[in-house]
């Protein structure tokens, strides 16, 4: 393990309104960090892993989102999220047993019906992956854990180090990344430096500034991710 799961990242053109919009559906308190982003804090939370940071950015949404989340509904059907704003693309049928939902930025998530002895909110980290095998190995070697894999060729990482929900999926799908993801997750070093990210395969794409303390990475297949240097006590 060179790294541990730190928390999730979510561009946005509207970070204040975006991030009302999932700290109402996740039960969660928004707070104003003073620098035109926002921070979702779920109430009902073990770590502060589950948070979930909106950072604005210039550009707008391109493309099919490759990372997104999948939530479990507290009702059986997504009359709440609905009302919020939140945008049906695709209803249960014979090859889905879920709703495929997009929030006001055009966002998709995926809601699942209730099920006995689970809570409502985020549950999974759903990441489109070419190669989701390789793909799970590679960050079950960053992060820890071991990994899983289904008949339908997804791969899991189960029990990474920090990551707070009940699974971090790869899903297979054939078409590659072609464009920044609009989520991403950033990781604490266990060491000062990257030096065993990059050497393990991750590319380097920017360094600490004078502004920031973190360097920006991206993992094999391209998707991007910080990595901040260990804290006193990590």
């Amino acid at each position: 393990m060179i790294a541990r799961f730190k928390d999730l990242c979510i561009d946005a053109a509207d970070a204040h309104r975006l991030g009302a919009f999932w700290a109402a559906n996740l039960d969660a308190d928004l707070v104003d960090t003073g620098d035109g982003d926002t921070r979702i804090d779920p109430r009902a939370t073990a770590t502060k892993a589950e948070s979930i940071w909106v950072n604005t950015v210039p550009e707008p949404r391109t493309g099919k989102t490759r990372v997104h989340l999948d939530l479990r509904l507290a009702e059986p059907e997504p009359a709440a999220l609905l009302a919020a704003s939140a945008r049906l693309v695709r209803e249960p049928d014979a090859e889905i047993n879920w709703w495929v939902l997009a929030d006001p930025e055009g966002n998709q998530f995926c809601a699942f019906p209730p099920r006995e002895g689970t809570r409502p909110g985020v549950f999974e980290l759903v990441v489109d992956s070419a190669d989701p095998a390789a793909q799970a190995g590679w960050w079950a070697g960053v992060v820890g854990g071991r990994v899983a894999t289904t008949e339908e060729g997804a791969a899991s990482v189960v029990g990474a180090a920090g990551f707070p929900w009940d699974h971090w999926v790869f899903d297979p799908v054939p078409e590659r990344k072609t464009v920044k993801n609009r989520m991403h997750w950033d990781v604490d070093l266990t060491g000062p430096v990257p030096t065993a990210l990059i050497a393990a395969g991750a590319t380097l794409l920017r360094e600490p500034t004078d502004t920031t303390r973190w360097w920006v990475l991206a993992d094999p297949e391209g998707n991007e991710f910080c990595a901040f240097p260990s804290r006193p006590n990590q």
